[in-house]
């Protein structure tokens, strides 16, 4: 085949793939099989993989991504990625209204959009072409994640069209698609693996995978909501996201001009229950000023623009018959009661179980099998039973005996003074204790064996290869390549991680020991002060109450812990094995005294920073990072899945309750 003739079929298959690719993720259409779709990208990736200097940066080969990264840079975003002001009050945002007239003389309309439950992006284009794609990060600087953004087939990776700028940015919100991620944790279902927790938390673990080829496999989605450059062919956000849709960006239909506030509340309640129609997760509504300039007008606070404030809808409530209570053993023996649920949906999921915390929670809810209860998703996430409909009970109902004997080795149950949990003391009997340890150990935020997982420890424990945190360092190629479904790659990344963890900070080994009340923050204090093991086990309970924020309960289980035959032993062999047991790490660098004098603790998962990170930038900046709630507190920054005690602490002690977005804000 000539060269002409190539590269003119090689820009017919592009044509023809990006149309294709328009109808499908645009117009919700098809003309071909997806087996011929297939066929024409196959075709495309030979071609240019036999001629590559015929291969275009915008070709939608790049789709299907391949890239591996060891770690992502840090950029600065040229304009900052502020957080909105929040509200669950109508009244507030009357009171949002009321403001914008005072300081406008002029008409003004709003903009009103759905709140998208995913990870903010921003994304960069020079002359027509996608050059970089940016995190939220803490607002200020994120992560570059060009090569995963790129396979996202919503995304254009070049624009043509009018009035296209030379360099002008976008930004959105990635999303995994609600379809998606149930077919993806069908699949790991069948597989017997962890299924992902739920879809914002999936989409945001997708698009900081280092591998873009599995980023490519997820197919991820996004909505892009705002236009931002210096020289723009348009003057209110309306013409903005009319544009952006010229452009063949994907932006939702679901936005509404609004001149009257009784509109905005139209809007608010119709979205209620409809936002359950749509593709993603939604939590609430954005209402913004349509007018550019009126947006300069306004301005902003330090923290949150002046011409925008986010409207959030409460959690969701259903009721549902409660079948049956299973109980959970955690790590360190405590029990966890479970309801299982008749299947309900609520806030756009199916539930089928629900927390219901300890015997205290079970007798104040008065639970009966059979009842008829109240589920809310707590914070849109965690579901959890909130009452009875004793309406429904039926007249021989009987009240929940609370087990009495652990549900899986039988032992006796205890329960100490104070103690809201029972637990189960055969901790080196007690098969889900003893997992437990070992995946608390494996973990991300203890030693970071990324290689080995839920799933994996499970498989080398009831092969009887792995029953003690030793032994994982003691596996061997033969012992693993036994497991059903290891490969020669799956086995070396093991041993390699394995290898790599004896690197890891001894904070972060400590913390990996799984001692009772020794949580990431209180490691970090101990070893800080202390320096090294040996300090640390010598330690008396007196010296270490000297220590901040250690109190007289987590001295004890120290002192308890160390004085143990066992866990003198353990230590000997993590030292002959080589862990960092010593303090090598260097103090976060002083940045500012933003946060001079206040105290902060840290709960719960986030979305767009790691908790490490977030600590780092607290102390950065004057700040002080606590490990429990108490007066002296001055804020607690709430993650997603964080403590209920932590949280209802906090409320009666009337301590302030900030978001990721606030606390980030305030280190703008």
């Amino acid at each position: 085949m000539a060269s002409l003739e190539i590269e003119n079929r090689i820009n017919s298959l592009i044509n023809q793939i990006n149309y294709h690719n328009h109808l499908y993720y645009q117009e919700s259409r098809i003309e071909i099989s997806d087996y011929e779709f297939d066929k024409l990208l196959e075709e495309l990736i030979k071609l240019e993989t036999q001629y590559p200097q015929l291969k275009k940066n915008d070709s939608p080969s790049q789709r299907v991504g391949g890239t591996v990264l060891k770690e992502f840079a840090s950029v600065e975003h040229k304009r900052p990625m502020l957080s909105l002001a929040n509200t669950y009050s109508e009244q507030e945002i009357q009171d949002f209204d009321n403001r914008v007239k005072k300081n406008i003389s002029t008409p003004y309309e709003y903009i009103c959009e759905q709140k998208f439950d995913g990870v903010a992006i921003s994304i960069i284009y020079e002359n027509g072409a996608l050059v970089k794609a940016v995190t939220r990060g803490d607002g200020t600087k994120g992560d570059d994640v060009t090569n995963n953004v790129k396979t996202i087939r919503t995304i254009p990776l070049a624009v043509h069209g009018k009035d296209v700028p030379q360099n002008f940015e976008v930004r959105g919100e990635i999303f995994l698609p609600l379809t998606s991620f149930e077919k993806i944790n069908d699949e790991l279902n069948k597989l017997g693996k962890q299924t992902l927790a739920n879809p914002r938390n999936a989409a945001s673990g997708t698009i900081k995978m280092q591998d873009s080829s599995v980023v490519a496999s997820r197919k991820l989605d996004c909505y892009i909501y705002t236009l931002l450059g210096d020289d723009l062919p348009v003057f209110s956000h309306e013409e903005a996201l009319i544009k952006l849709k010229e452009w063949n960006f994907n932006v939702s239909p679901t936005y509404k001009k609004c001149t009257t506030l009784d509109q905005v509340f139209d809007y608010i309640t119709f979205w209620d229950k409809q936002r359950y129609t749509l593709p993603l997760n939604t939590d609430g509504v954005v209402i913004k000023i349509n007018s550019f300039a009126l947006q300069e007008d306004l301005g902003m606070t330090v923290k949150v623009p002046k011409w925008a404030i986010a409207y959030k809808y409460k959690p969701e409530n259903a009721s549902t018959k409660l079948l049956g209570i299973t109980y959970q053993v955690g790590r360190t023996g405590a029990i966890t009661p479970v309801a299982e649920l008749d299947e309900v949906s609520l806030s756009g999921t199916k539930v089928r179980r629900a927390s219901l915390h300890n015997a205290d929670e079970i007798a104040r809810l008065g639970l009966c099998i059979d009842d008829y209860v109240f589920v809310e998703k707590g914070g849109e996430i965690i579901p959890k039973v909130t009452g009875v409909d004793l309406s429904k009970r039926k007249s021989d109902a009987h009240p929940v005996q609370y087990i009495s004997n652990c549900p899986a080795c039988d032992a006796a149950l205890v329960r100490q003074q104070n103690e809201a949990n029972h637990y189960c003391i055969n901790e080196k009997g007690c098969p889900p204790q003893i997992i437990g340890k070992l995946e608390h150990f494996v973990s991300r935020d203890a030693m970071n064996i990324d290689s080995i997982g839920s799933k994996t420890v499970e498989n080398l424990y009831h092969a009887g290869y792995v029953k003690s945190i030793i032994d994982l360092y003691s596996l061997t190629y033969k012992q693993l390549s036994t497991i059903d479904g290891f490969k020669d790659k799956t086995i070396n990344n093991i041993l390699d991680a394995l290898e790599k963890s004896k690197q890891v900070p001894f904070k972060k080994v400590l913390y990996a020991l799984g001692i009772r009340y020794v949580g990431e923050t209180v490691s970090e204090k101990l070893v800080a002060h202390f320096n090294n093991i040996d300090n640390l086990m010598q330690a008396s309970q007196d010296e270490l109450v000297s220590v901040p924020e250690i109190g007289e309960k987590i001295a004890i289980s120290l002192v308890e812990f160390f004085k143990n035959e066992e866990t003198k032993n353990l230590i000997i062999q993590l030292k002959q094995i080589g862990l960092q047991l010593i303090n090598n790490e260097i103090a976060p660098v002083a940045e500012s005294d933003k946060l001079k004098e206040k105290t902060f603790v840290i709960s719960g998962v986030f979305r767009t920073v790691e908790r490490d990170e977030l600590k780092d930038k607290i102390i950065a900046n004057g700040g002080k990072v606590l490990s429990s709630v108490s007066s002296k507190l001055d804020y607690l920054v709430a993650g997603e899945n964080m403590g209920p005690a932590k949280l209802e602490k906090a409320q009666q002690l009337g301590i302030q309750i900030i978001s990721e977005d606030e606390i980030l804000a305030m280190l703008v």
